[in-house]
């Protein structure tokens, strides 16, 4: 695209690890310009977060999933010069994005109370475990702790009475990666706004209150009924037949959402007496009368592969799918269709293999077009370019570690 949505933006960010950087990795899409803010000599914390690393780099594959397109400038803001300079970068900048612990800014004079006296029109984005204020405030939070803490470790996993049961994360960092979604949606919201007021604001963002926002249909099982929802594996809540089952070589995936699609499963599966049964008529007499239904269903999936199965049910639209690893999810030719695979040229490796942003534009993929960024790759051409600083300036501060 000649001209990206977020053109002309500029954002720092004073953020690490996951909430924020894949946030202001959407930014980056998006078109805006992502200056990244890294301490000297080690940088943001999941660059060491490895195996596995980028061949002929140092990079590692945690790192480089949610850092494409930043220009990364490392400054060590623990000391004065340092945050002279983040200062002087913020003049020049429309939105700030950190996930410090709450007022661990403060000292630096880079808080939002400090910041809005100077730049009333600072769009300023915190990212912490449990937001800006309440009990638990000071404390740190991780994915992890987040997804038990929020409820969503209570609805994954088996059941406790089945084989391998108990509480189970899911395998992605499910409430960072939703963080960083919202505060990007926010950001975009608050820029809007800014149209219309002049004026920026301090977006609050809580791993906590995300995961909790998140739950979708089971928070509002449990606000409606009064009845704690549990885990019931792969099977879903309020629809059936809705999991995996077991096929003649493997597993498949049915996802049977109305009373239709399961009468045309049960008359390709040649079960059609199941349709006739009173107690399986509809999703809710299905839902209520689930133990009865799956053992019957279980051993006419056991009749076909699961090729087979896809073959027969697909030109029905009845929704089924397989389960695949990651190796047949990119060898998948829906996926490669989509182009989700992307390959961007890297300053040490040759090339780096990254994720697409699966937003579409006029049919086009929203992508920065550099891949992320080695650390302090960019210190010298941003300090130069927005700072005005000199060579000589420059290695003096690099002596002085201020800058890396």
């Amino acid at each position: 695209m000649s001209t990206k949505p977020l053109q002309g933006i500029r954002v720092l960010d004073l953020s690490r690890i996951l909430a924020g950087p894949w946030c202001t990795q959407q930014l980056a899409d998006l078109g805006a310009e992502v200056i990244k803010i890294e301490k000297p000599g080690s940088g943001d914390d999941t660059r060491s977060w490895g195996p596995p690393w980028l061949d002929g780099s140092q990079e590692s594959a945690y790192y480089l999933s949610a850092n494409r397109g930043k220009q990364s400038v490392a400054i060590d803001i623990a000391q004065p010069e340092g945050q002279q300079l983040i200062h002087q970068l913020l003049e020049q900048c429309d939105v700030l994005v950190e996930n410090f612990k709450v007022g661990g800014l403060k000292k630096y004079g880079l808080d939002y109370t400090s910041l809005k006296q100077k730049k009333p029109d600072l769009i300023y984005c915190s990212i912490t475990g449990f937001g800006q204020d309440g009990p638990y405030a000071q404390r740190a939070g991780y994915d992890f702790m987040i997804q038990a803490m929020g409820g969503l470790m209570s609805l994954t996993g088996q059941p406790d009475d089945q084989p391998g049961g108990g509480p189970m994360k899911i395998g992605v960092a499910f409430a960072d990666i939703f963080t960083g979604l919202y505060a990007s949606n926010a950001i975009l919201a608050a820029l809007y706004q800014r149209q219309q007021t002049g004026v920026g604001t301090h977006i609050d963002l809580s791993l906590l209150d995300v995961q909790v926002g998140v739950l979708a249909n089971q928070a509002l099982n449990y606000l409606t009924s009064g009845k704690v929802p549990q885990r019931l594996g792969n099977a879903h809540p309020n629809i059936v037949p809705y999991q995996s089952f077991a096929s003649a070589d493997g597993y498949i995936i049915l996802a049977v959402g109305n009373d239709g699609q399961f009468q045309r499963f049960c008359k390709l599966a040649g079960c059609s007496e199941l349709v006739a049964d009173p107690r399986f008529s509809s999703n809710r007499l299905r839902v209520e009368h689930r133990a009865e239904l799956i053992p019957l269903l279980e051993p006419v999936l056991k009749t076909h592969s699961t090729d087979e199965w896809l073959a027969l049910l697909e030109p029905a639209a009845v929704p089924c799918g397989p389960i695949n690893t990651l190796d047949r999810v990119f060898a998948d030719p829906q996926v490669q269709h989509r182009n989700m695979a992307l390959t961007l040229p890297h300053p040490e490796a040759g090339e780096v293999k990254l994720v697409s942003n699966p937003v579409r534009f006029d049919g086009q993929a929203l992508n920065a077009e550099s891949a992320p960024p080695l650390l302090g790759e960019h210190t010298t051409a941003v300090t130069s370019r927005l700072l005005g600083l000199t060579r000589e300036q420059q290695e003096t501060l690099k002596q002085k570690g201020v800058l890396g």
